[in-house]
C-alpha cells in the first residue's frame, strides 16, 4: 500500500480483515474470486482520512470456506458480525461487482448501518440472454473449477494496453482466482448471476448518500445498468469512468479514486453534520 504503513491481517470469527488508518470507517468489500489485496490501490488514498477496513469474504482469500449453499443472507450476516466485531454501528460501505450487490442487500437488511454506499462495477437487472451468459459460466466453473473461465475472465477485465503494460496484474489476478476452492466457488459464482433481480425493485428503499460507478468498457456491468440502478435509488448518482473494463479499480487505482474518495469524504461531512 504505497505511502501508508503496512498492516497486520486480524481474524473475527471466520473473517480475516485488515484495518488501515483512522477517521470516519469505510469498510471495503471485494468481488467474486478474488481477495482483499485487489482494493490496494484504494487504501492508498483512503486510509490516510479515514479507519479503512477489507476482508476477505467468505470462500476467498484467507476466511473460512464453509460447504453447502450461498445465499446472500450469509454474506449480508459476515459483514454484519463483522461490524459488531469492531464495535462499529454506523459505516460507509464500497462494494465492487458481487461486492457491490452485497452492500445493496446490506444497506436494505441493516439501513441504520450504512452512513454512505459506494457500488462499483456491479450487475444490475440484467437482461435473460445477459443472464444466461453467466449461467453458462457457473456450469464452466462447476465442471473445471475457478480456473476453467479465468482467461476469458481477463480478457473481460482488463483494457489491452493494461495487459501489455502491467503483465504482473493480471498473473496476479488469475492467481487469486485460481486459488478459489472448487467446492465452493461455483455456490457463489451462482449467487453472482442471480442475486441482481431480487435487487432490482428493493433498491428503492435505499436512503443514504450513494454512489453508483462502472467503467465505460465493463461489458458485463455495463452503463446503462449503472444508470438504471441510480435512478432507482433516491439520492444516488451514477458515474461512468471513460477507458477502463471490469477491473478498472486495479487497473487504473487513480481513475476511480478521482470519483470515489470526494463522494465518500462529503457524504461523510454531510452526515456528521446531520447527526450534529
Amino acid at each position: 500500500m504505497d505511502g501508508i504503513p503496512a498492516v497486520a491481517s486480524e481474524r473475527a470469527g471466520d473473517t480475516v480483515y485488515e484495518v488501515a488508518g483512522a477517521g470516519p470507517p469505510v469498510v471495503l468489500i471485494h468481488g467474486l474470486g478474488l481477495t482483499r489485496e485487489v482494493w490496494s490501490g484504494q487504501v492508498s488514498a483512503l486510509a490516510p482520512w479515514s479507519r479503512t477496513i477489507r476482508y476477505d469474504l467468505l470462500g476467498h482469500g484467507e476466511s473460512e470456506k464453509p460447504a453447502g449453499a450461498y445465499p446472500m443472507r450469509r454474506f449480508t450476516d459476515q459483514l454484519g458480525h463483522l461490524l459488531d466485531a469492531l464495535g462499529l454501528d454506523r459505516v460507509a460501505l464500497v462494494g465492487f461487482s458481487l461486492g457491490g450487490l452485497i452492500v445493496q442487500a446490506f444497506a436494505l437488511a441493516h439501513p441504520s448501518r450504512v452512513r454512505a454506499l459506494a457500488i462499483l462495477n456491479a450487475a444490475h437487472d440484467r437482461t435473460e440472454a445477459e443472464r444466461a451468459a453467466i449461467r453458462k459460466r457457473v456450469q464452466q466453473a462447476a465442471a473445471g473449477g475457478p480456473a476453467a473461465t479465468v482467461e476469458a475472465a481477463l480478457e473481460r477485465w482488463f483494457t489491452e494496453a493494461g495487459a501489455r503494460r502491467r503483465p504482473e496484474m493480471l498473473a496476479t489476478v488469475r492467481r487469486w482466482v485460481a486459488a478459489n476452492d472448487a467446492a465452493v466457488y461455483p455456490s457463489i459464482y451462482r449467487l453472482l448471476a442471480e442475486a441482481d433481480a431480487d435487487l432490482v425493485h428493493g433498491v428503492a428503499a435505499i436512503r443514504c448518500p450513494t454512489l453508483v460507478l462502472t467503467c465505460g468498457d465493463d461489458a458485463g456491468n455495463t452503463p446503462a445498468m449503472a444508470k438504471r440502478l441510480a435512478a432507482r435509488i433516491p439520492d444516488a448518482r451514477a458515474v461512468i469512468v471513460p477507458g477502463l473494463r471490469h477491473m478498472g479499480l486495479y487497473e487504473d487505482p487513480d481513475a476511480i479514486n478521482a470519483e470515489l474518495v470526494p463522494f465518500l469524504r462529503a457524504a461523510l461531512r454531510n452526515d456528521d453534520r446531520a447527526i450534529e
